[in-house]
């Protein structure tokens, strides 16, 4: 595992004309029945949309440094991989991190999968180098987009977190891929904002006598190896990564969260934590690991799944 320090920055953003036109359609269908829900899928949707509409897109691009990096680091496994694709899917897209890397001499055509429109539109000018198609369709109803065995690979940068049915749609995009198809995935990992979580819940305990989730529940290592194995997926390659991101003080990270559309989803969650709870937290995070310049760090784990 390797590990890369970020400082959180506000990188500049041009508009640029796109090469190809987009195609567009849209694809939702009902949840499957049975599967325990431990995230709201709409609220989730919501928080996607309204983090892209502040300021008109300029608030989410500034926070795009996460999954550009993660995208890159991606892109790098991609490129390890000695075959050309006519068309790749990109499920979970958001406005295009990886699909936007994609060069003609690996593939002709990208499609790129959504739930959150505004997410999926946030930048109709940007430049790609290959064709593009964008689909508004819900990310666990992969099969009601494309017929079984009909892609060649399926790709998916940060888009799988916030999956109720993780094992279901590992299953779907199996299904969904050619028998020689390739799977190449980066989710974020049970290690992911530890800082944040520890802080948080010491301050609920001493300022309210209980703890309550605010940052979501993720998978580790061990487990998305074996809902691989299980999915059916052989000939695997899983491995994880560190980003580690500093900021002025935890108020900036909990703000561009929001920007990324991150915040928290899970059902019976709290809508909102106190102030003087918040001040605690604070207070917390920087003594447990604030650094000697007064910022504070947040690790952000990747794990990388590779199925060729």
């Amino acid at each position: 595992m390797t590990s890369t320090f970020l400082w959180r920055s506000a990188p500049a953003w041009s508009s640029r004309t796109a090469r190809r036109f987009a195609s567009q359609s849209s694809s939702f269908e009902t949840p499957v029945a049975g599967v325990y829900r431990v995230f709201d899928r709409e609220a989730k949707r919501l928080q996607k949309d309204f983090a892209v509409r502040r300021d008109g897109g300029e608030r989410s691009r500034t926070v795009d440094y996460l999954r550009d990096e993660v995208s890159e680091r991606l892109m790098e496994r991609f490129l390890d991989i000695k075959r050309n694709f006519d068309t790749i899917v990109d499920l979970g897209c958001g406005p295009g991190h990886f699909s936007k890397l994609l060069e003609p001499s690996k593939t002709r055509k990208v499609v790129m999968i959504d739930s959150s429109r505004e997410s999926l539109y946030r930048d109709p000018d940007e430049e790609y180098d290959v064709e593009i198609e964008r689909i508004h369709a819900d990310e666990e109803s992969l099969l009601g987009v494309f017929p079984r065995q009909s892609q060649e690979a399926v790709v998916s940068c940060l888009g799988l977190h916030w999956i109720n049915d993780l094992p279901g749609v590992l299953v779907q995009v199996k299904e969904a891929l050619k028998p020689d198809g390739l799977f190449l995935g980066a989710m974020l990992g049970g290690d992911t904002l530890f800082e944040l979580r520890t802080a948080l819940q010491l301050a609920e305990l001493d300022r309210e006598g209980g703890i309550s989730p605010h940052v979501s529940p993720m998978t580790d290592t061990k487990d998305v190896s074996n809902l691989l194995g299980r999915a059916g997926f052989t000939l695997l390659t899983v491995d994880t990564d560190e980003v580690r991101v500093g900021y002025p003080s935890m108020w900036e990270l909990l703000e561009d969260l929001k920007d990324m559309g991150e915040g928290n989803a899970i059902f019976g969650r709290r809508h909102f934590i106190h102030r003087d709870t918040l001040a605690a937290a604070s207070a917390i995070y920087k003594e447990m690991h604030g650094a000697e310049d007064g910022t504070i760090p947040a690790t952000f784990q990747v794990i990388y799944m590779v199925r060729f």
